[in-house]
C-alpha cells in the first residue's frame, strides 16, 4: 500500500509536447510583460534589464540585444545543468526575442501618456514572474542571470528568487542615467513583483514533476 509520504516523493516527468507549450506560455507572457515595460519606458532586471540598458541607449532592437547578451552563459548551462536545459533555454531565448519584436506590431497602444509606470510595473512584472515560474518547472530559463541562480539554488540551496532580486535591484539603480526617477521607481516596484511571485512559487522541494 503507497503511503501519501511515498506519493509525493515521485517524480512525474513531463512529456515533449508538455515541455514544448509550457515554452511557449511561459516566452509569450515573459515577453508581453517586457513589452509592456517598452512601451513605458520601464526596466528589469537580469540579462533582460542590460538588454533595456542598451536599447534606451543606443535604439538597436531589443530583442536582437537579448538574444545576443546571452550567448556567452550558455557554457555554463550546458556544463552545469545539462544539454537538455540548455536547448530549452536557447529556445525560451529566442522565442522572448522574437515575441518581443512582434507585440509593438499587433498590439497597439497609441496614446503613450495612458500608461500608468506603476501599474505597468505591477502587472507586467507578475506576468514576467508567472512566466519565469512556467519555465522553471520545465527545467529552462531565460539564460544570464537566471542560469546562475538556478546553479546556485539547486548546488548550494540558495532561494533562485531572492538571489535574482538582488541582482535585479543592483541593475534597476544603475539605470538612473537612462530613465527619470519615476520610471526607475516603477521598475523597482516591477522587479519586486516578478521576484516575489518567483520566491513564493519556486522552492526546492515544492514541485517535484521534471
Amino acid at each position: 500500500m503507497k503511503t501519501a509520504s511515498s506519493t509525493s516523493k515521485r517524480f512525474v516527468p513531463h512529456t515533449l509536447l508538455e515541455d514544448v507549450l509550457a515554452i511557449i506560455t511561459g516566452s509569450l507572457l515573459v515577453s508581453l510583460g517586457v513589452a509592456l515595460f517598452n512601451q513605458a519606458g520601464l526596466l528589469t532586471g537580469g540579462t533582460a534589464g542590460l538588454a533595456f540598458l542598451l536599447h534606451y541607449s543606443t535604439g538597436w532592437s531589443f530583442g536582437l540585444i537579448f538574444f545576443l547578451i546571452n550567448l556567452p552563459f550558455y557554457w555554463l548551462a550546458w556544463k552545469r545543468m545539462g544539454w537538455r536545459f540548455t536547448l530549452k533555454t536557447f529556445c525560451a531565448v529566442g522565442l522572448v526575442s522574437v515575441f518581443s519584436s512582434l507585440h509593438p506590431r499587433l498590439i497597439h497602444l497609441t496614446d503613450m501618456t495612458a500608461l500608468t509606470p506603476f501599474y505597468v510595473a505591477l502587472t507586467g512584472g507578475l506576468m514576467m514572474g508567472v512566466g519565469f515560474i512556467v519555465l522553471f518547472r520545465h527545467q529552462a530559463s531565460l539564460g544570464g542571470i537566471n542560469i546562475l541562480a538556478l546553479y546556485l539554488q539547486d548546488q548550494r540551496g540558495i532561494r533562485a528568487g531572492k538571489l535574482q532580486m538582488g541582482v535585479d535591484f543592483a541593475i534597476v539603480l544603475a539605470s538612473l542615467a537612462v530613465v527619470t526617477p519615476v520610471a526607475l521607481l516603477a521598475s523597482v516596484i516591477g522587479a519586486f513583483a516578478l521576484n516575489l511571485a518567483i520566491s513564493l512559487n519556486h522552492r526546492p522541494g515544492r514541485y517535484m514533476a521534471m
